[in-house]
């Protein structure tokens, strides 16, 4: 068993004698503040995220990590998505508008074009809570399951305080996986400016912000505050072509494209095509389905189709009908970050009310414009008569298309024979339409929230009231690279469009009219709205009596929420219903159309500070919350801190949560997507469940899969457990250690294959058949069914000291995962241990993280050198490799790990100005490679989910006030 730790031991000690470290990005509560400044200073009563009770920073029982608007800024972080990059307890998720850029015909990821979300301890965005000064926002309008990060006004962010614990105690659903609160300021005078820029050295990625902050108004002198700020970000696209490491031809190492739709189209042995009858190598390869003329012996070679083209590995992928087809990397086309461009703004104002009273309004608003981009269109021969690209499409024979049809025919003729070619027979084939342009989807997002209350005291009890209503409103329109379906057919059918084309050989005008006038740019695809009205009241106070020095503290709330989601997505233009096969590919979401559906929650907590004995007290929260859909639901949150010694602390909780169904589980419609996989088989005629075409029945099948909601759907629940030791001896160390579990019932999930394969004895009815048996679908709808199980340990370590006149501090902030283990039915065992292993789509649970560093202050100069650590994982293994008959040469089944390096620089010397400088990725460090499936991460030949993939970037922020 030690040898599993070591690596990671071997990553902290070189990291310590480097003396790298991550300063005050992640700084924990507790040890912020050390036992000599207690004595020597009285600190103000705050209320923290997690907890309605006021009392001193160094007190709280629950693990929060505070980040400081300065320490944001030190770092060149301009997002909360990049923010999310360097907090450990951040999971892997594909949340991210790097990681979620993936084909969003897939799974849960459908709709999610545009949405940056918050992933705490690998729960998933849908079951971490992210609030607003304490407060819900809308969740994104397309899905309606996560917030989305993008619309948070993060140039008005003072600190954010991250819960690492459950808190459904305290605000109901969704806080599984912890809390996310963004705080801005309460009250500002005067006016700031700030400028940057982030601008990769390898080009793309650029990143621009700038904004404007103006408050007047003396809140103490005049009696009112009133502040706003708007702020302007936009990120460039940035390709993978721009990227050498993204790659995905490298068969050696086992990743190879698996698409035959080239550029210089793949011909196929279509029923009633040019091939009657199949067409059978000479050289004894067997059957040939997938032909590229190219590719055959004493041909012009794939590469010579067009860019990014090679030979298809059929080794790799099991399919030895296409010997001789080629490839195209597909992924290449694909962005690996999406351009987005967004505005938001913020504005408060605060008036006293007398001496104890104040009353305060707050506006947010933003709009967000995002583009995904995919690679252009495949079109695929079918002889269906059903079929959008029926006979009627395949290239034809006549006076324009001889020359091209000759040579295809003869390229055949000559390798294969005349045997089984049909002269004049039209040619189906697979075509890469590079001239359709790159598919485009642009979605726009606006989000408001207005917040109005009164905030006071009242004695000595402290009282918030307040009334919000937020919205979060997405539209998504097809900005290229869509056509509509007749038109299409007829210029591929009249021969127009030529899908044999080399390099330097052009479509003609008449063929690219034909193409124009079938475009369906600027085509409404979908859009959906979601919202949540608030009425909530909170009082907090003293009880009148203490034990052992300390009073005893009540805080107790009500709230009333209703929520309200819609989605449009039946189209119609001219009278035409816009789907899938009306408008080619595109896609539509007409089957989860939804009038304005709503529910209302009514919810009673009551939270208690009670000190036991001198040094040890315990913090006890229960909450009721009323649905009227669901029913009640009740959750305690049990917590302790036993302080035995003045520079030791122990603290630990019990608390239960819970999770209810977002709208779109409910209620989205179903859908049906071809899966191009080549990983399945038919689990009852081949129970080993590896695709191998030696063995009888298990052949590899690729059925249509089903997605889709469920109105049945019941909450999931969740117990949290936490148990930790906060140690400062004096004010130059500190260390504080976090164990922590989460388990999950009941869980509201999308069934994976894998998991529908091996308990196909409990999952039979997913597996769709035909009259003769054939699966022909597999239905992956939500369902409840087993849950989770999560273990990690949470590490933060600072050292400070005096240096050369100045002041430097290392800090050391790690995540460590134990355990990450699933079952399908509550009654089953768990799964082992899934953590450092692959997993497709959702969270990768790595089992260690850290961001270690140094920094150093003097004067008006502070340097900061920063560490970032991600571990590496078992990598997805190779159709070929998982099924034991084909090992490409250099295949490592190790993914490494990922370590890169930041440095910054902040000088305030001038007055009224701040500069600061950053190198993101110092080293320029590239992502470590990985063999997974390309059809199932954005990208190929890396991890979105891991790695960042902009390389060296140099960060430049100004800052002027004027006052």
């Amino acid at each position: 068993m030690a040898s599993r730790h070591k690596p990671v031991l071997r990553h902290l000690t070189l990291a310590l004698l480097s003396a790298l470290a991550l300063p005050a990005i992640a700084q924990q509560q507790a040890g912020d503040d050390n036992k000599t400044e207690k004595q020597t200073r009285t600190l103000d009563t705050v209320t923290v995220t997690g907890s309605r009770i006021k009392r001193t920073d160094v007190e709280a029982a629950l693990p929060i990590t505070i980040v400081q608007k300065a320490a944001i800024e030190a770092q060149g972080i301009t997002s909360a998505e990049q923010l999310l990059q360097f907090l450990n307890v951040a999971g892997n998720g594909a949340d991210g508008m790097v990681s979620a850029s993936v084909d969003m015909d897939l799974g849960e990821l459908r709709g999610t074009a545009g949405v940056s979300g918050a992933n705490l301890r690998g729960q998933g965005s849908d079951a971490t809570l992210v609030l607003l000064n304490g407060r819900r926002v809308a969740t994104h309008g397309l899905r309606g399951q996560a917030v989305d990060l993008n619309s948070i006004p993060f140039a008005a962010i003072e600190r954010v305080e991250v819960l690492r614990d459950g808190a459904s105690a305290m605000y109901g659903t969704d806080a599984i996986g912890g809390v996310i609160n963004f705080i801005t300021r309460s009250d500002y005078q005067g006016i700031v400016v700030n400028a940057g820029l982030d601008v990769t050295q390898e080009g793309g990625g650029n990143i621009y912000t700038s904004s404007i902050l103006a408050g007047t108004g003396d809140l103490e002198a005049d009696g009112w505050n009133v502040w706003g700020t708007v702020n302007y970000r936009r990120s460039e696209i940035l390709r993978s072509h721009q990227r050498d490491f993204a790659n995905s031809f490298q068969p050696d190492r086992g990743v190879s494209p698996d698409t035959r739709g080239t550029p210089f189209a793949t011909v196929t042995n279509a029923a009633g095509g040019i091939i009657q009858g199949g067409l059978t190598d000479p050289a004894g390869g067997g059957a040939q389905r997938f032909i590229n003329i190219l590719n055959l012996p004493g041909g012009a070679g794939c590469a010579n189709g067009g860019d990014n083209m090679g030979p298809y590995d059929y080794r790799l992928w099991d399919s030895a009908s296409s010997k001789y087809a080629c490839a195209w990397d597909y992924p290449a086309a694909q962005p690996l970050q999406q351009p987005l461009e967004g505005v938001q703004a913020l504005g408060r104002a605060t008036f006293k009310i007398g001496a104890n009273h104040k009353f305060y309004a707050e506006l947010m608003a933003s709009q967000v414009k995002s583009q995904r981009e995919y690679e252009p269109l495949q079109l695929t021969s079918s002889a269906s008569a059903t079929a959008v690209l029926d006979p009627s499409t395949w290239y034809p024979l006549n006076s324009q298309t001889r020359a091209t049809y000759d040579k295809i025919f003869n390229a055949l003729t000559n390798y294969f024979g005349p045997a089984n070619l049909v002269y004049g027979n039209k040619i189906p084939y697979r075509w890469r339409c590079v001239a359709c342009g790159p598919r485009q989807i642009e979605t726009t997002t606006k989000a408001f929230r207005l917040l109005a209350g009164v905030e006071g005291s009242i004695g000595n009890w402290d009282y918030d009231v307040g009334l919000s209503h937020a919205s979060n409103k997405a539209e998504s329109v097809l900005a290229g690279g869509y056509y509509f379906s007749s038109g299409l057919k007829q210029a591929l059918g009249s021969g127009l469009l030529n899908p044999f084309l080399t390099p330097g050989e052009q479509q003609s005008a008449e063929g690219m009219a034909a193409l124009q006038a079938a475009s369906a740019t600027g085509v409404h695809l979908y859009g959906g709205e979601s919202a949540v009205t608030t009425l909530d009241a909170s009082f907090s106070g003293g009880l009148g009596f203490s034990l052992w020095g300390e009073e005893v503290q009540l805080a107790t709330g009500v709230e009333a929420r209703r929520e309200e989601y819609k989605f449009g997505g039946v189209q119609v233009l001219n009278g035409l219903p816009l789907n899938y096969n009306t408008l080619y590919q595109a896609p539509f979401d007409d089957t989860s159309e939804l009038p304005k559906v709503t529910r209302d929650v009514k919810a009673l907590y009551v939270e208690a500070y009670v000190p036991i004995v001198k040094g040890f007290d315990v913090t006890l929260a229960v909450r009721r919350d009323q649905y009227d859909t669901f029913g009640g639901t009740t959750n305690p949150k049990y917590a302790f801190k036993w302080q035995p010694v003045e520079s030791l602390a122990f603290r630990g909780a019990y608390s239960t949560g819970f999770k209810v169904p977002e709208f779109t589980k409910l209620f989205a419609g179903v859908n049906r997507v071809e899966y191009f996989g080549r990983d399945l088989v038919d689990p009852a005629s081949c129970p080993g469940g590896s695709v191998n075409s030696t063995i009888p029945g298990c052949d590899l099948i690729q059925p249509t899969i089903i997605t889709g909601g469920k109105i049945d759907l019941q909450p999931e629940e969740s117990t949290q457990k936490s148990l930790g030791a906060v140690f400062a001896p004096n004010s130059r160390f500190n260390i504080s250690v976090d164990w922590w579990e989460i388990e999950r019932t009941n869980t509201i999930r999308v069934p994976n294959l894998a998991t529908l394969t091996a308990n196909y004895a409990l999952f039979g009815e997913n597996w769709i058949r035909d009259s003769s048996g054939k699966v022909i679908a597999i239905d992956q709808r939500y369902i409840n069914s087993g849950g989770t199980l999560t273990r990690g340990v949470e590490l933060d370590a600072n050292v400070n000291g005096e240096l050369a006149g100045g002041r430097w501090q290392v800090n050391l902030n790690g995540s460590y995962i134990d355990t990450f283990k699933e079952r399908s039915l509550a009654n089953e065992p768990y799964s082992s241990n899934k953590v450092g292993e692959y997993v497709r789509f959702y969270n990768l649970p790595l089992k260690w993280k850290h961001t270690l560093g140094f920094t150093w202050a003097k004067g008006d100069w502070v340097h900061t050198l920063t560490q970032v650590h991600r571990a590496g994982y078992k990598d997805e293994e190779p159709v070929s490799v998982e099924g034991g008959f084909y090992t490409p040469t250099n295949w490592n089944p190790d993914v490494d790990s990922y370590t890169t390096y930041n440095y910054s620089l902040t000088w305030s010397g001038m007055k009224n100005t701040k500069i600061s400088f950053a190198l993101r990725n110092l080293l320029n460090t590239d992502p470590p490679f990985t063999a997974h499936q390309v059809d199932f991460a954005s990208g190929a030949a890396w991890e979105p989910r891991v790695a960042d993939p902009r390389g060296r970037s140099f960060n430049l922020m100004v800052e002027y006030k004027f006052h």
